[in-house]
């Protein structure tokens, strides 16, 4: 695979834009401020009333609607929602965006799944970076940076591909790496590692042995720490050190349980799931129930989040937030 550096870069593309941010979430923030840092001209486009109306302004932002933002850019990036993205398409930036513009985007799922399917000239590409927003604002204020993917869906003008590592150059991700992918394979590797994996899989493991242990007798307090505070330093070993060297790191004990309970939790029947998990991704099927949810006012979503908050392993973390302060 081709890696990308600054030095494969044009930065003066992305300074030859008026640049729109539509949306100011976690990755919103920190691309518009790292842009900017760059030497960019950005506007931000947010619904006023917005919390993050009143942060981008504070910011030093000029903020006006994403249609007034659309109008007065050369290039639309997309960081709001997925499931929004297109109402904001369709009504706020296809009517306003001049011709021969270009729409960004950090996760493939709207044109992979035909959410949007763009005007034909206009360059779609794709910048993701691979972490937080809060991560790449720190790496990019540090000198360094996030390791970003791009591609290109649509390339009216011929240089789409150009314009889209000058943008991950200039948040950053140049300075360690842009990887070449596509945006099916961006959007249904990382619907499936959310799933199967990040967000799906490992807080229910650690639910399921924390309601293990304090069923069997063990005190809330000493469940909390063996089933979740432990689990910073696992994910700080594996991203140190592979996880080949995480288990030449951790003692003979703890590497020989692995040995015995891993293969006892990750079944074949689990890995059954997971081929289960990735076919109703690339299917559409899991993007067709969440923007059900979404046009239904969030009930799934409302009701996880409380039963999330609701769990007796909060109030476990709140007593030793608690001990912390004191």
């Amino acid at each position: 695979m081709q890696v990308y550096l600054d030095a494969d870069c044009d930065l003066s593309l992305i300074r030859g834009k008026r640049v729109a941010i539509v949306g100011y979430g976690n990755q919103g923030r920190a691309q518009a401020l790292n842009l900017r840092d760059s030497g960019a001209a950005i506007v931000i486009g947010q619904r006023e009333g917005s919390p993050r109306h009143a942060q981008a302004l504070a910011d030093g932002f000029e903020v006006v609607t994403a249609a007034a933002a659309a109008a007065q850019a050369d290039l639309v990036i997309l960081l709001a929602a997925d499931e929004d993205h297109g109402r904001i398409y369709a009504g706020e930036i296809s009517p306003n965006l001049r011709e021969g513009g270009a729409i960004g985007f950090a996760h493939g799922l709207s044109i992979r799944f035909g959410l949007i399917e763009p005007r034909g000239d206009l360059d779609i590409f794709l910048v993701a970076p691979k972490g937080p927003g809060t991560a790449l604002r720190a790496d990019f204020e540090r000198g360094s940076g996030l390791i970003a993917l791009f591609a290109v869906a649509q390339d009216a003008s011929g240089g789409a591909e150009a314009l889209a590592l000058s943008y991950a150059a200039a948040i950053g991700s140049g300075r360690v790496g842009i990887l070449p992918t596509s945006f099916a394979e961006e959007c249904e590797a990382d619907l499936f590692n959310e799933q199967a994996v990040l967000w799906g899989a490992i807080p229910e493991l650690i639910h399921a042995g924390f309601e293990t242990l304090v069923e069997a007798g063990y005190s809330p307090e000493i469940a909390y720490f063996e089933c979740l505070t432990e689990v910073k330093l696992l994910a700080d070993l594996i991203y140190e050190r592979g996880i080949a060297g995480m288990r030449e790191a951790i003692s003979n004990t703890a590497e020989f349980g692995a040995l015995k309970g891993g293969s006892r939790i990750v079944t074949a029947e689990t890995r059954t799931e997971m081929r289960r998990i990735l076919r109703e991704v690339r299917s559409g099927s899991f993007v067709q129930e969440l923007i059900a949810d979404a046009e239904a006012g969030y009930p799934r979503l409302k009701a996880s989040r409380a039963a999330a908050r609701a769990h007796a392993i909060e109030a476990t973390r709140a007593r030793l937030l608690d001990l912390a302060r004191r």
